[in-house]
Formats: structure tokens, sequence, C-alpha cells
């Protein structure tokens, strides 16, 4: 087990840097940082990019944190995945989001843009503050500027899967003497700004890092890939084969020489205990601190089951959709037919299997289930929800920290349990879908083995637990699976694009569930309008309040731009931001 340190550490002591405004956006310069006088060395300037770490950690704003998450839970909510769980009257704004009804005033949008403009403030200003610091080493100096544009271009990246024209802002768009200085319109395509941000941090970063938490040259690279991927289809589905022709070296040579490799068990990419792994490629990094809330990953702490120990509070939970998608014949997933039937959860909390069907045995670390371990906890099925009847049994699982890494003395939905944005599991499935739009369909098989492999190994599956005559008194039977675990590789070639193609998309949603991708990578495909509008008429039947909701095309891929940027955004009294047309 590698241990967290150095940027830990430092995170911690970066409490008085960025904390943000409650209603100011990117052009004002953050609370508590310190003035370019005080920060004209390199101390200084080692400062403000601390600062801008925090804010990829999504703290940063004042308030709810959940609003500014980099896990993007709230805002996979309009996804085939997720539903906002706890009951009916509580986060009203985020049922608005559910349900398709994207408005610029919501705060959860607004907050979103509030926390990745200022994060891209605070980038510019590292930059922009390390010129005016005297005899800086070059070395140290190149090093500040390739990871500030690393951050800058993440920021702007998260923008971008957003909104669908968002400004870029670079250093010499920001002064922090001019608040007009960086509202500049949103009038291009971002990007090529995006991608020349990731080349250039490639560039200069080096291979591997002391600090624990630091880009690396294979971390820009793989975000520069990503780039080039979120280009590789058209808004009708078609796909990009320049863009893609682009991404396959890069990916390969990750892949490749990056010296990355496959965790042996899946849950491996989301405990504590295993963080900054052989997959690992870039995390964001969370501790524990009773100083500092802040650098624990409490963005999600709203999304824990709504039972003891964690108390509250029974939001981000799974829809039957997904939970659907895990079921296997053969060993294989059902790619056509998988949500003609529900997996059920009418069960007891003793030894019951939920499903006595096959099912693939990533849905257990994914989705917390009644009757089924959690994280060694064994919790009955009335305890995972607030509202049964609301919102269902399922959680989700991914992001909660094992008992022994609880929070001590606080909160116990506080955790160190990191972020993994980019792994290699990513860039195996990426390159799958490069290949299939190539036509190397053999290729694109292999790679998607590779994952399945991985989520067969029989280690890795959640094990039998017996029920005592306490609630959380249970015996763990480790040799017998907690369920009907059935996963094979495709073991006969794929004879067209079509069916490989939606082998490969169908991995991706297994393997990544609930980690805030899902909507985005439904909108990158063009296929949002068509599966949204499938799963509302199914989820719907179970989950009441989703009937009669639409999924409109052409708008719904991306939120509105929040009204109060627009307003701020003016100079000499003219906004330099223009909406969506779609909205």
């Amino acid at each position: 087990m590698k241990t967290i340190k150095g940027l830990v550490i430092v995170f911690i002591a970066s409490l008085v840097l960025v904390t943000g405004c409650s209603d100011e956006f990117s052009a004002k310069e953050p609370q508590g940082a310190f003035g370019e006088g005080d920060v004209a060395s390199m101390n200084g300037v080692e400062g403000i990019l601390l600062g801008s770490y925090n804010m990829l950690q999504g703290g940063g704003l004042t308030g709810q944190t959940w609003r500014n998450e980099i896990q993007n839970w709230v805002f996979n909510l309009p996804s085939d995945d997720a539903l906002k769980g706890t009951d009916a009257g509580d986060q009203p704004e985020q049922s608005f989001i559910e349900q398709y009804d994207f408005q610029s005033f919501n705060l959860h949008i607004r907050d979103k843009w509030r926390g990745l403009f200022l994060g891209v403030a605070t980038t510019n200003d590292a930059i922009n503050t390390l010129a005016l610091v005297e005899d800086a080493p070059a070395e140290r100096s190149a090093q500040i500027i390739a990871e500030a544009r690393f951050l800058r271009g993440i920021f702007h990246f998260e923008a971008r899967k957003m909104w669908e024209r968002p400004p870029y802002v670079d250093e010499t768009n920001f002064d922090k003497a001019d608040l007009s200085s960086s509202q500049v319109p949103n009038d291009r395509e971002i990007w090529p700004l995006i991608e020349a941000d990731f080349e250039a941090a490639a560039a200069v970063l080096p291979e591997t890092q002391s600090e624990v938490g630091r880009p690396t040259s294979w971390a820009a690279k793989a975000f520069l890939a990503k780039a080039k991927v979120y280009q590789g289809f058209n808004e009708d589905g078609s796909a990009n084969i320049a863009k893609l022709q682009e991404a396959k070296p890069i990916l390969e040579d990750i892949i490749n020489n990056g010296g990355f490799s496959l965790v042996e068990n899946f849950e491996d990419n989301f405990l504590v205990g295993s963080r900054n792994n052989s997959e690992s490629i870039f995390e964001v990094q969370y501790a524990i601190s009773q100083a500092n809330a802040d650098v624990s990953n409490r963005g999600m702490g709203l999304a824990h089951p709504y039972t003891d120990p964690w108390g509250c509070c029974g939001f981000y939970q799974v829809s039957q959709n997904l939970v659907n998608a895990y079921k296997t014949e053969g060993g294989l997933p059902l790619l056509d037919s998988f949500n003609d039937s529900n997996v059920s959860a009418d069960v007891d909390d003793t030894v019951t299997p939920v499903f006595d069907g096959p099912l693939d045995p990533r849905l257990d670390h994914t989705v917390g289930r009644p009757g089924i371990l959690f994280k060694n906890f064994k919790i009955a099925q009335t305890d995972f929800s607030r509202d049964l009847n609301y919102a269902g049994p399922f959680v989700s699982k991914k992001h909660v920290a094992e008992q022994e890494f609880f929070a001590q003395g606080g909160w116990q939905n506080l955790s160190a349990n990191n972020y993994r944005i980019m792994r290699l599991g990513m860039i195996i499935l990426w390159l799958a879908e490069v290949e299939v739009e190539l036509g190397d369909l053999e290729r694109a098989r292999e790679l998607v083995n590779l994952i399945r492999a991985r989520a067969s190994n029989p280690a890795g599956f959640v094990p039998r637990a017996i029920q005592g005559e306490e609630r959380n008194d249970f015996e763990v039977i480790a040799d017998e699976p907690a369920a009907n675990y059935e996963i094979s590789q495709y073991n006969e070639a794929w004879t067209d694009a079509a069916t490989a193609r939606k082998a490969v998309r169908f991995e991706t949603r297994l393997e990544f569930a609930m980690e805030g991708h899902r909507f985005f990578d439904l909108t990158r495909w063009g296929i949002a309008a068509e599966t949204l509008t499938a799963y509302i008429q199914s989820e719907s039947q179970s989950r009441v309040y989703l009937a009669g909701k639409t999924f409109v095309e052409g708008k719904h891929e991306y939120f509105p731009i929040p009204l109060e940027a627009i307003d701020r955004s003016s100079v000499d009294g003219v906004p330099t931001l223009t909406q969506d047309p779609a909205y």
C-alpha cells in the first residue's frame, strides 16, 4: 500500500490560500489569497499553485461543496445510472437536474461554473506572479508553469463537458488589478486551447514525481488523449476519424511505455488503503484532518447510505436500469435485452442473495444492495434509503471509505478516499473505442477482454456474509461469493462494427459506473437522446416522478450558462458572455 504524502501535507497547510467568494466569479481575487506584493517570491508562487490543487479537489467555495464536486455526482443525475435519492423534498434543485429541467439560475450549475473558473484564475495567478519573481530558478519555474497549465487544462476540460461554448481564460487575460480583464467572450471553440495546455505540460513534466499528487508527463498525455477522444464523435454520432487517429498513438504510448498496470482486484480502485496504485495515472488527493475538513473528500458527503455509521444522507442512489446492466448470460452482458426484467431487491436481510441469476461481480463493488456485504457492513434493506418508495434500495458504493479509514472525531462521511480521475482502465477502453471506429475490431476485442479478465478475478468477489442476532453482527465466508457471479471474456470475434461499438460502450458503463462520467459519455457519443428517452420510459415505472419528463435532443446534452455569470461578464455595460441558443 502506498502512503499519501507530499501534497496532502501541503494541502492541509494551504487552508489560508484559496477559500473563494460566495457571490463572485473568476474575475474576483479569492478570499484569503495573498496579495501580489506578498507572493512575488517562490514560496508565494508555490502557495498560489497549491490553491489551484485545492480547487481541483472541489474546494475553494464557501457553503455547499457538492455543487463544485470534481466527481460530478450531481451532474450524473440526468444519466441512466443515477437517481437523486433521499426524498422528494430534499434538495429540489438536484431534482430539477435529474428531471431535465436545466435552468440558468440553478445554484448547482452556478457554483460549478464559479468553482471551475476560480480554479482557472488561480492557475493564471501562479503563472503571472512567477513572472514577477527575480532570479526564479529556471527548472522549477518551468515545472510550475507546466503544473499550472495541466490544472488549467482540467478546469477548462470540465467546463467544456458541462457547457457547449464556455470561455477560455489564460494568463494574458488575467490581471488581479483589473476585474474586467478575464471577462472574455465565449465566441470560439476551446478544445484546441485545452489540447495546447496538455501538450505544453506533457513536454515539461517528468515521467515520475517524488510527491504523490503532482502530475506527470503521462498524466498530461492521458488528458490530451481524453480531449481528443471527446472530440472523436460528431453530434449525430458519426465518428470524427481525424481526432481518433490523433488519439491512438498517445493511448498506445501510455499503455506500452507508461509503466502502468491494471490492479489485480477491481475494488482496489475504490479503497483508501490502495490509493495511488499501479493503475493510477492521476488521482485527486484527499486526507482526513481535524483542523481542515476542506482536504477531505467531503463533496461526496451527502452521497452515503442513510444509516449508521454515516447517519446521512441518502443522496446519489442507483437506478434499476444500471443494476440490470450487470446481468450476464454465458458470462457476457445482455447488450440488447438487459433491461427486459429487473434484478430483484425484494429480499430479507439475512443470507439470501438479491438475485439468483448470474451477475457481473463489479455490480457489488459499485452498488450497495440489500443483503449484500457493504464494505464490511451488513446493512438491512430499509437502512439504505431515506424513502424506499421514492428512490428504491440501491445506493452508490465506490466513493465510500472502508471502516478503518473513517474520520476520527468528526463527520463519518468525510474520508481520504481519492478520486481516480485518470487510470489505465480508461486508456484501454478509449483505445478500444478508437480501434472500433478505425476498423480493427479484433484489437478492440482484445482490449475489452483485458478489462473483463481483471473483473473475473475470484479473489476480488464480494464474499458471502451470514447475519447474526444483531444487525452488524455477521460472519464472513471468504471463499463463498455473495451472489451468483458469472463473467467471461468475448471469445468469439466481433464481425461488425455496430456490435463491437455497443460492446465497448457497454463495458465502459459497467467499469466506470457512478464515477461521474456516464452523462458526459452519452453526450460525446451522440446517443444521449435515444438512450435517455428509453431510460425515462422504463425507469418511470418504478420512479413515478420521472413519468412525463423529456430529454430534448439538441438542448439537454449541455447545461445553460449561469445567468449570474452572464450578468457579471459585462464590460462597459455589455455582457461578454452569450447564452447557449438552446436556452
